[in-house]
């Protein structure tokens, strides 16, 4: 399995990690399964993410995914982080081995809790800007019989 240099340079030294302690909009998924756990904190003013950071229990590239997005998302409007794929975060990373690519939807999933969080907090649903959430990685590959767990 080979990580492209821009993986292991997330995974070495990754960017924006920690517990943000004022945040409004937090978001955790993973699956217990394939062992990787995503926290996203957000500080959200004025519709724009001011601040991210992140904790990641997980492989390498579940690190380098959740350092990537928060790369991606950081001082973005939050309709324009609500656009971040999984397929985005791969192509910043310049690709994850297949069975590695449930940690970049994983990744996509916790910004999108976090953000729903945030709605949630101001009292509004946040179903119509976020959508439905699923935090289950067997949707984006198949179950853990590739060999991701």
């Amino acid at each position: 399995m080979m990580y492209s240099a821009k993986v292991m340079d997330h995974f070495a030294n990754p960017r924006n990690t920690g517990v943000l302690p004022d945040a409004n909009g937090v978001g955790e998924v993973g699956n217990q399964q394939c062992g990787d756990i995503m926290k996203i904190y957000l500080k959200i003013e004025n519709d724009q993410i001011a601040d991210v950071r992140f904790q990641t229990f997980g492989c390498g590239a579940a690190i380098a995914t959740s350092s990537m997005a928060t790369e991606l998302i950081k001082g973005k409007p939050l309709s324009e982080a609500l656009k971040l794929t999984n397929g985005a975060v791969m192509e910043a990373l310049d690709g994850l081995p297949p069975v590695k690519v449930h940690c970049s939807v994983l990744a996509e999933q916790a910004i999108k809790a976090a953000i729903a969080d945030y709605y949630t907090r101001q009292g509004i649903d946040p179903t119509p800007f976020v959508g439905e959430l699923s935090e289950d990685c067997h949707d984006c590959h198949g179950g853990c019989d590739d060999g991701c767990c």
